[in-house]
């Protein structure tokens, strides 16, 4: 709890959020006490970081396969994460069958199961096909502004204009980036083997403990940070949050009271503003 309070006062008044890792046997006790440091209403999230691939086939109850990150922002009213940029995968699903001069666009459900008295009526398709929201559920917009979709060609039929109507998005619209979900999967951010090779890279034979991968650091950093802001690690380890911060341009201090702040710390760092961490 003392090294929690000093860390709160160390964020940023508005821009300012922490994220602790923490695996299944404390997390639910750790939650309670920063929501006594932080306050409850500044919780943002529980991320769900899946850590393992393969079960333990030796675990005497379930093989544990993922760890949690618990997000706190010092005033959540005013702080938001920021977009995770778009891969080239994402970008792929967009398409322009009908050659829309807007550009290429996916489509989404134009309905939705929340109760919307004005999004129940009928939706008349080009070949005169009348179409209804059916199953319980209802167009996500009133008729009228549907109708002012679809004379902006934002509606797609389908090729043969026979299909459930659908919300065109372009990807104009969208290329500032995507909202970031709450579980992290190791393709996308690494898990404990890629943490392990990273740092038998950088330390032949070494056998450090708990690294973590340097994707998931640099996720936490892109949703948290631009370049020059700060970023603190109180527990550095390995030194992955100080590399990562360092590659992508934000000021950083790291606390490390162990002999891997000698051993892993700082002969990491020499590398990597050499540009030979490999």
């Amino acid at each position: 709890k003392p090294r929690l309070e000093i860390l709160k006062n160390l964020l940023h008044p508005i821009e300012g959020s922490i994220w602790i890792s923490i695996d299944d046997d404390e997390s639910h006790y750790l939650k309670v006490l920063c929501d006594e440091v932080f306050g409850r209403s500044n919780f943002v999230a529980n991320v769900i970081w899946e850590k393992k691939f393969s079960p333990q086939n030796d675990a005497k109850w379930l093989s544990d396969s993922h760890d949690h990150i618990l997000v706190y922002s010092r005033n959540k009213s005013e702080w938001h994460p920021f977009m995770l940029p778009r891969t080239d995968e994402m970008d792929s699903r967009y398409q322009n069958p009908d050659n829309d001069p807007r550009g290429i666009w996916t489509s989404s459900d134009l309905t939705a199961k929340d109760p919307f008295e004005y999004g129940l009526y009928k939706i008349v398709g080009p070949t005169g096909i009348e179409f209804e929201p059916g199953n319980n559920r209802h167009w996500i917009y009133a008729e009228d502004k549907t109708k002012q979709f679809i004379a902006d060609n934002r509606i797609w039929f389908g090729e043969k204009g026979t299909n459930k109507p659908r919300l065109k998005k372009f990807l104009t619209d969208v290329k500032d980036g995507i909202v970031a979900k709450t579980i992290w999967y190791r393709t996308e951010v690494g898990d404990n083997q890629d943490a392990k090779r990273e740092i038998n890279i950088l330390f032949p034979g070494d056998q450090f403990g708990t690294p973590k991968p340097e994707r998931l650091l640099k996720r936490i950093l892109d949703l948290s940070t631009k370049p020059q802001d700060w970023v603190l690690d109180s527990f550095l380890g390995s030194g992955t949050t100080s590399a990562v911060a360092h590659k992508m341009g934000r000021k950083h201090i790291g606390i490390e009271f162990g002999e891997h702040a000698t051993t892993h710390c700082l002969p990491r760092l020499k590398k990597v503003v050499d540009g030979n961490d490999g």
